[in-house]
Parts: structure tokens; C-alpha cells; sequence
């Protein structure tokens, strides 16, 4: 790749269709200063100021919808359907529910003062901008990621410095394009370019680092940012499973779990990777999923991988669990054109293969057989990742209860990574997943710090200030008495009042 220019690939053909230009290296620590000066006069404006400006961007966003569609095609060879539901119709609800619930989310919190002990005392704890945010996110979502984070970062009165992948440049000129538009000059800086553009904003001056992509390069991101000493927040994939149980509506069951697996071409990190089926219904469930997967369309239904580096890890991932015994159920064959994997579903998948221990992020599902269920927690938690896991059975209770054991940072019964598109909803994982949460109030402690004031209006000395004298042990004393198990009250409680009298005095 030039320095210059980002060349633009259509993944639905392989071919190179044009390019973006690179953001100059030379120029990124220019355009972090104005941003930080663009954050300061953002964070003076009042919140309804603020949300005004962020509702005039929500309108544009849905005034470009067809825009970005069409760039999502471009890009990722993005379905209409997936384009519109998962990135148009859900960052629809993602800016209304920040725009409604972050008046509350961002009203400071009293603090618990005793008046007996704290005479006239009042505190509250609000919620300060970090300041800038740099941010780094993936090719696969290119819309819903990054806006995860942008949305309640600038309502909390924050700027981004925001580098997105290479791969869906197209998608991220649409964005940048917006928020040029609708906000204050230089509160979102777009940074396009390949890695080293990424690794130029972490050796800056942000105030924290929300990265989501690869385990690899997430730890280097961690590794620099502790050594600037700013925090970050990672989203580093997932190994997801999927548990059917014995009385699971097999239906449902099938319908949904081919759509969390094939959807987004398997690029998603909350795809199902591993699926665990009870031994009683095992054949009638593979013989569901094999029906509704065999009815996919192309570049209807399941679009292709976005890049040729991902499309050989799935034919990696798919030639080792053949070489290990496993079946193909469906799928499989020939790729293209483009990057287009078949959608491929897998039986007799030893525990060891490649599939069912790393990250595949492509259009293959591994179906295994279980009869104990108390087993199961051994199975699904055998990833180094932890992000989601989805149980379907008709005992909503036992699922519930199954659920707990097991390593993840959210769990669905009857249904499978939706809870992605829920602004309301916390988002983040365990183990190699990462320890990064994006959507609900949890996401706001990413991008802001606590800040605590405190008012006293008391013209008394303070029990706790010097002297320490014989009358501050007689007060101490006393309200430990108070508190003990079996402590003799009345006395403890006139040595108290004694010794507050003798101190005030004094």
C-alpha cells in the first residue's frame, strides 16, 4: 500500500475499483492539536447544546442512509438487508437512546453524607470528558463500531481522534463526511491510512485508547498505552457457542443459529463458532440447519469475506478440520468469485482442530454432538475468548441457570448476538475478548472520569482536626463501643456526647 493513497478493493470481485487518499503522517500530530482545542470549546457548551448538534448529525446520517448502503457494497460487499438492518436501522435507535437517556446518564450523583457526623456537608460526583478519545476500529462493522463509541463520547463532551481500517475506506470518507458537516470544525478527526497511521495516534497525546480488533494488536495498543499511562479499552474477537439443549424449539432453533453463523459472512465477533447440540436432537438439527443454509443466496443473504488475507484464514481453518476427519455437511467447494466462501457446515469436528479452537471469522460452523449436560461448561468455555454464548431450550429457568457457568460477558437464551445492536445493553467479554465495554451507561466510564465537589457551609472545627487530645479519644472510642457486638451503649454513648462537648470547647 502507498503512503499516498489507500487503493479501494471490491471484495465481491477481487478487483481494485480506485482509491482514498492517506491522511499524512506528517499531519496527524497538527490535526490532534486542533481537535484537543475543538474538544475544550465543545466541552464548555451546556449538554442541550450539545444534543442539538448531535440531533442535526442523527438527521444526517439518516439523510445519507442510502450513501452509506451503497459504500457498505463497495466496501465490505455488504447485503442490503445487513446494511440496512444492522447498520442503518440500528445506529437509528443507537443515537435516539443516547439522545434520550444521557440528561440522566450525566446528572451528577449525590454523595451519602451523615449530617451528625458531617454538619453542614453536601457533595456530589459528576462526570467529567476524558478529553480525547482515540479510537481504532475494524473493517467488519465499519458503521455500527465506531459510532458505538462516537455518539456517547461526544454527548459526554468529549473529541475523537479517529483512525478506521484500511479496508473499508469508502464507508469512512461517508462518515467523516458527516461529521464535518454537522459539527464543530476539527471535534472528529478522520484518520485513514493503514497501521502505522494507527500506531501514530497511540504514540500521541489521547487521553484514552478504545481499540477493537485483533488479540495481536490489541496488546500492543495496551502495551503503549501503559506506557504513556492512559487507559484503554479492548474488544479483541471472540470464539462464540452456541448450546442447544434437548427441548429447544429445533425450528427457531436452526433459523436462528444459521444466522448468527453465516451472517455478516461469519464476520462478526459474536458469531457462532461452535455449536453444541444435544445427542437426541442432533440429526434433526443438522438437517435444519442444512436446509436453511443450503437455501442462502450469494451476495443476497451472505455476502463475502471483505479481505483475501481473511478468506485464506477460513480455507486454513476448513482444510485442517478435513485433514482431522471432519465432515462437510454442506458448502465447502469452490470460493469466488471475489472473496465469496460458500457457507459451510461441519460434523465429526475433533476438539483440536483449528476451527473450534481459534478464531475463524468466516462462514464456517462446526456442529458437535453432547449428551451431559453437565459437561457442557467444560466445552463452551475451551476458547481463550469470552464474549458471548447463547442457550436455547424451553426452560427459560435451567438456561438461565446452565448460563452461569459459563466464562462470557453475555449470554442469550433462545437467540444469539443481537444484544450487539442494544444501546442500552453493555457490550464486552472475558479473557482474550478483552476488558473494553461499549452501548449502556457502562460505556460512559470508558470516555469519562469522576470528579467529586464538595461544599461545607459548617463554621465548626472539625472533630478530626488537631488537637488529639484526650476529648478526640473519649468521641473515637465511644462510636467504636457504639458499633461493637455486645457493646455497652448508654456509657459509649455519654462519652461521646462528652467528649463532643469538651471538643467543641476547646
Amino acid at each position: 500500500m502507498s503512503i499516498e493513497t489507500i487503493p479501494t478493493i471490491d471484495p465481491r470481485t477481487g478487483e481494485q475499483t480506485g482509491s482514498v487518499p492517506c491522511t499524512p503522517i506528517a499531519d496527524i500530530p497538527s490535526r490532534i492539536e486542533r481537535a484537543r482545542t475543538a474538544q475544550a470549546d465543545w466541552a464548555d457548551l451546556d449538554l442541550h447544546t450539545r444534543k442539538r448538534a448531535i440531533s442535526a448529525l442523527h438527521q444526517g446520517f439518516l439523510q445519507k442512509a442510502e450513501a452509506i448502503a451503497a459504500s457498505l457494497a463497495e466496501d465490505c460487499g455488504r447485503p442490503a438487508g445487513e446494511a440496512w438492518t444492522a447498520e442503518i436501522v440500528a445506529n437509528h435507535e443507537l443515537f435516539g437512546w443516547w439522545l434520550a437517556h444521557i440528561d440522566d446518564l450525566l446528572t451528577a450523583t449525590p454523595i451519602d453524607l451523615n449530617p451528625i457526623n458531617y454538619p453542614g456537608k453536601e457533595g456530589r460526583v459528576r462526570l467529567d470528558p476524558k478529553g480525547l478519545i482515540g479510537l481504532i476500529t475494524p473493517w467488519n462493522l465499519p458503521v455500527a463500531i465506531p459510532l458505538r463509541t462516537i455518539i456517547p463520547a461526544l454527548l459526554a463532551g468529549n473529541g475523537v481522534v479517529w483512525k478506521p481500517s484500511e479496508h473499508t475506506p469508502k464507508t469512512s470518507d461517508v462518515l467523516g463526511a458527516l461529521f464535518d458537516e454537522h459539527l464543530p470544525q476539527d471535534l472528529v478527526q478522520l484518520i485513514q491510512g493503514p497501521g502505522a497511521h494507527g500506531a501514530a495516534v497511540v504514540d500521541s497525546s489521547m487521553d484514552t485508547i478504545i481499540f477493537t480488533g485483533s488479540v495481536k494488536t490489541g496488546r500492543i495498543v495496551q502495551l503503549k498505552a501503559a506506557e504513556r499511562g492512559i487507559p484503554c479499552a479492548l474488544e479483541l474477537g471472540g470464539k462464540d457457542a452456541a448450546v442447544v439443549l434437548d427441548d429447544a424449539d429445533i425450528d427457531r432453533a436452526a433459523h436462528g443459529i444459521t444466522w448468527a453463523a453465516f451472517g455478516f459472512a461469519g464476520q462478526n465477533c459474536a458469531a457462532v463458532e461452535r455449536c453444541f447440540v444435544h445427542a437426541s436432537v442432533f440429526d434433526r438439527f443438522v438437517a435444519e440447519v442444512q436446509s436453511r443454509t443450503e437455501a442462502l443466496r450469494a451476495g443476497i443473504d451472505v455476502g463475502p469475506l471483505v479481505t483475501e488475507a481473511q478468506l485464506k484464514t477460513v480455507q486454513r481453518h476448513l482444510d485442517d478440520a478435513l485433514s482431522r476427519g471432519a465432515s462437510i455437511v454442506c458448502g465447502g467447494g469452490d470460493v469466488g468469485p471475489g472473496y465469496f466462501h460458500p457457507p459451510t457446515v461441519l460434523t465429526q469436528v475433533p476438539p483440536d482442530a483449528l476451527v473450534m479452537k481459534e478464531e475463524t471469522f468466516g462462514p464456517l460452523l462446526p456442529i458437535v454432538s453432547f449428551e451431559d449436560p453437565n459437561a457442557l461448561a467444560e466445552l463452551v468455555n475451551d476458547t481463550p475468548f469470552g464474549l458471548t454464548t447463547s442457550v436455547w431450550t424451553k426452560n427459560v429457568a435451567y438456561g438461565e441457570a446452565l448460563s452461569e457457568q459459563f466464562d462470557c460477558g453475555v449470554v442469550t437464551i433462545n437467540n444469539h448476538s443481537f444484544s450487539g445492536a442494544l444501546a442500552s445493553a453493555a457490550w464486552g467479554g472475558t479473557k482474550d475478548t478483552g476488558h473494553g465495554v461499549t452501548n449502556s451507561r457502562f460505556a460512559l466510564y470508558e470516555m469519562t472520569r469522576p470528579r467529586t465537589i464538595v461544599v461545607d457551609r459548617s463554621k465548626q472545627r472539625e472533630m478530626w482536626w488537631y488537637p488529639y487530645n484526650d476529648a478526640l479519644a473519649k468521641v473515637t472510642l465511644g462510636l467504636v463501643e457504639l458499633s461493637r457486638s455486645g457493646g455497652n451503649r448508654l456509657p459509649a454513648l455519654g462519652q461521646v456526647v462528652a467528649g463532643l462537648m469538651r471538643r467543641w470547647k476547646e
